[in-house]
């Protein structure tokens, strides 16, 4: 578990993601691996949800690690981690489902909006902390939440962009990684020239000089 949850914060842009048709599926998991992405979320919000993490879980590059998002349940939990989930990522605490994922071993980052929703996933054994939604909740809520729970580390999904100031404002302000989607997924239509790639190597760049 702490191997992934280093891995995590060694590379700390996680692409969020998720389409029905496998090629597509495929065809981002390239791009985000050539841009330098080495971890990477699928999430399970639709019917080939199963079916595509096993092709992009039998695809990935060695040194990539996968984990599956939107996980509600403990059933579910149980069902991506036989398939070899390298971590689950839920947008809610369950006991049930730290319960599945410590048996197995695995991390399991859970979704949190509150102080006392953090305090319960902490209790829970979560050593990393999903804030969701991001752009909801804003940087300093991070900063004015941290220091309460010395140790854990946050990971910051829901309206992050990959544009340097939105960056800044969560590294700065204590996020260890952010999840992002639809601001990397779209990069094209908001500047034409840029690829998936070029942004993440852009982005990656940004926070590793900031470091």
């Amino acid at each position: 578990m702490q191997k992934i949850l280093d891995k995590i914060t060694e590379n700390p842009i996680i692409p969020v993601f998720y389409d029905e048709d496998p090629l597509r599926c495929l065809d981002i998991l390239q791009q985000c691996y050539e841009g330098g992405v080495r971890v990477f979320e699928f999430v399970n919000r639709g019917p080939k949800a199963l079916e595509n993490f096993n092709k992009l879980k039998s695809n990935k590059k060695a040194d990539m690690i996968m984990g599956m998002g939107t996980i509600k349940s403990p059933e579910e939990a149980h069902i991506f981690l036989e398939e070899g989930a390298d971590f689950i990522v839920s947008p809610i605490i369950d006991p049930q489902i730290a319960a599945v994922s410590t048996v197995k071993g695995k991390l399991w980052i859970p979704g949190c909006m509150t102080p006392t929703e953090i305090n319960l996933a902490v209790r829970c054994g979560a050593p990393l902390i999903k804030l969701f939604p991001g752009d909801v909740l804003g940087p300093n809520f991070l900063k004015a939440v941290k220091p309460l729970f010395p140790g854990v580390q946050f990971m910051v999904t829901g309206g992050v962009k990959l544009e340097p100031s939105n960056l800044s404002s969560w590294f700065s302000n204590g996020a260890s990684a952010v999840g992002v989607g639809s601001s990397l997924f779209n990069i094209n239509e908001i500047h034409p020239d840029m690829t998936i790639a070029s942004q993440l190597r852009h982005s990656f760049s940004f926070i590793n000089e900031k470091q």
